[in-house]
């Protein structure tokens, strides 16, 4: 195994966009990621080198968020809306679908999938990942990424033609 240090230097970014895309917040995503290290340093024996070790931080970071999400969810709910406003999109150049669908509403849209065909949308569209990373991020291939996301974009684009016939 590396050194903690150079795995914390060379993956810690990769985990950060994971999370970013997930959460949708900068803080909580940094928070994630350090939680994710420690436990990753604890847990060190546990890794077994069967994935990357880039997959192996993902996987338990997804872990601490799905813990948080848990608690949070015991504490208070959060309404919809207040999700919705926080979404912020940079350096958004997907296809022309996405190009000309006001922001707001395409994360609306996007809110509507099923969860694993959102994480891949968020992975490629915010997270700027290849069909490859998100694949190893999400444990499958990435043919599967790719077609999961061609997938959620027609969705989307069946959506919004049936909204502009109506």
């Amino acid at each position: 195994m590396q050194d903690i240090e150079e795995i914390y230097q060379k993956y810690a970014g990769i985990v950060y966009k994971y999370m970013f895309c997930l959460t949708e917040d900068e803080n909580l995503a940094e928070e994630i990621v350090q939680d994710t290290f420690c436990v990753a340093i604890k847990d060190i024996n546990k890794y077994r080198g069967e994935s990357k070790v880039s997959t192996w931080l993902c996987q338990i970071a997804k872990y601490i968020w799905y813990d948080k999400l848990r608690k949070q969810k015991k504490q208070k709910a959060i309404p919809i809306e207040e999700l919705e406003n926080s979404i912020l999109l940079e350096n958004f150049v997907e296809e022309e679908i996405f190009q000309k669908e006001d922001k707001i509403e395409l994360f609306k849209k996007m809110q509507k999938l099923d969860e694993q065909t959102r994480n891949v949308m968020y992975l490629r569209i915010l997270g700027d990942l290849s069909y490859e990373e998100i694949g190893e991020i999400m444990q499958k291939t990435s043919n599967w990424a790719r077609v999961v996301f061609f997938r959620g974009k027609q969705k989307i684009k069946e959506e919004k033609e049936n909204e502009e016939g109506m």
